[in-house]
């Protein structure tokens, strides 16, 4: 078997086995990606929360076989020309991050989240931050943080 698909914009092709493991193995071990981290191989926890064709996804339950054709987004394919992200810029100011294991997965959750609503309320980011979880519980400053986030991308899109 072989599939074809875009890993932060590059072309990627699986073959063989690789195909049928899933996509979080594939980004750490054979791109060294390891950014997206593994936390429960279940699916319960967002540590490996990617970007497949601008969705928030676990990839710890997709298998490459899935992706034939997909758009594939890590925390690493985040930031552009050197730029932090305005949810990575907000991240570091707020300074969200305690033991930072799941801020990976943190911030690709908000970045989905405000990709479709750039306004969200406390409720809306609890809701779409629910999925990842956060044993140093730093759930005030990730909901500060994606509420900053917002503040930056609407002055961006102002600007």
């Amino acid at each position: 078997m072989s599939v074809q698909f875009q890993v932060n914009g590059q072309s990627v092709q699986v073959t063989g086995a690789a195909a049928d493991e899933p996509l979080l193995w594939y980004l750490r071990e054979e791109l060294g990606l390891v950014g997206t981290k593994f936390g429960c191989g279940q699916a319960a926890c967002g540590a490996c929360t990617v970007h497949v064709n601008d969705r928030a996804t676990p990839a710890c339950v997709v298998n490459c076989s899935a992706l034939a054709g997909a758009q594939v987004k890590t925390i690493e394919g985040l930031s552009t020309s050197g730029a932090l992200h305005p949810v990575q810029q907000a991240w570091a100011e707020l300074r969200v991050p305690q033991c930072g294991y799941c801020q990976a997965g943190q911030i690709m959750s908000a970045v989905a989240l405000l990709q479709s609503n750039r306004s969200p309320s406390a409720q809306q980011i609890d809701d779409a931050m629910n999925g990842n979880l956060c044993r140093c519980g730093t759930y005030d400053r990730i909901r500060q943080a994606v509420q900053r986030a917002a503040q930056l991308m609407m002055a961006g899109a102002a600007s």
